[in-house]
């Protein structure tokens, strides 16, 4: 009888329980044993993706830099930059290489601006990222599609305005935000029609987020504010208010009057505040006047001699 028949003839003849034990740390090391294994193969696949990205990040860094450092000065591409998009756009067919290039440009445009900044949005165009993105809209993981639209958003793609308009009043709120920014930094005061028919809430963040954007713009036309203004939703009347004092409309003094029997208390507070800031004392008389209920006036009276004191 050899090792092997009489271990097998062993473990039939021993207790049920002393089998089942057997078993259990039998399966236990064959787990841990492949469980090594995969640590390993990951650890190592980890260290050669590593070094891919690495080289992936020097070379199309040289290339980028000097696509940069090869223009004529003129509108006209020169032929060495001419021969790097045509490089760069056959490498970034593999994905990785295509999140480097993309992960580059990006960098670049946080440290540049003017001229350099305007030659990598042609960069991004020209290796035909913009296609890339919008198939990452059609993605069924919100991440994907939220990471689409910031890329977009930041080298001014404007042709793919359709397509994220779509996402607009999404039920995911990433996805809804960015969409929103994404349509206020390409299109001004236009990019803010989506608050026409806007059911979700803005946050006081998303607010500042949109507002800071509009600050940012040179040369805008202001469209009409009053239709936000008698908008259902409470949190497109207050980004309203604020754009109303911000951009000192005056012209919408007689809404803003009306605004004071609005239910929210604080749209009715804060109108106040925008009614002082426009038109100082001589706002006084018409606020008490146009106050209706008792707790109303009182609303107003209370207000307004905070602000007075204020």
């Amino acid at each position: 009888m050899n090792l092997y028949e009489y271990l097998i003839d062993a473990f039939n003849q021993a207790p049920v329980l002393i089998q089942i034990g057997f078993l259990i740390v039998l399966a236990l090391i064959i787990c841990i044993i492949t469980l090594i294994i995969s640590l390993r193969a990951i650890r190592s696949y980890l260290n050669i993706k590593g070094k891919e990205i690495i080289k992936n990040k020097k070379e199309f860094e040289a290339l980028v830099v000097e696509y940069l450092y090869s223009g004529t000065g003129f509108d006209e591409l020169s032929e060495k930059q001419l021969a790097i998009i045509t490089r760069i756009k056959d490498a970034i067919i593999s994905t990785s290489k295509r999140k480097s290039v993309i992960t580059i440009l990006s960098n670049l445009m946080n440290e540049v601006s003017g001229e350099m900044s305007d030659s990598i949005k042609t960069l991004y165009h020209k290796i035909g990222l913009i296609t890339y993105a919008t198939q990452r809209l059609e993605s069924k993981k919100w991440h994907i599609v939220a990471k689409a639209i910031v890329e977009l958003r930041r080298f001014k793609v404007y042709e793919t305005q359709d397509k994220v308009a779509t996402f607009l009043n999404h039920p995911r709120k990433e996805i809804r935000k960015e969409a929103q920014l994404y349509s206020v930094h390409l299109f001004k005061f236009n990019g803010l029609s989506f608050l026409d028919d806007l059911e979700t809430p803005l946050s006081e963040w998303h607010q500042l987020l949109l507002l800071e954007a509009l600050l940012n713009l040179e040369n805008q036309k202001i469209c009409d504010i009053t239709p936000w203004l008698k908008s259902s939703n409470t949190s497109v009347v207050l980004f309203a208010l604020k754009l109303v004092k911000i951009y000192t409309q005056f012209e919408t003094k007689e809404t803003l009057i009306e605004l004071l029997s609005h239910p929210e208390k604080e749209v009715r507070v804060y109108t106040l505040k925008v009614l002082k800031e426009l038109f100082g004392y001589e706002a006084e008389e018409s606020l008490i006047e146009n106050t209706s209920t008792s707790d109303l006036r009182i609303d107003a009276e209370m207000s307004l001699l905070n602000l007075v004191k204020n």
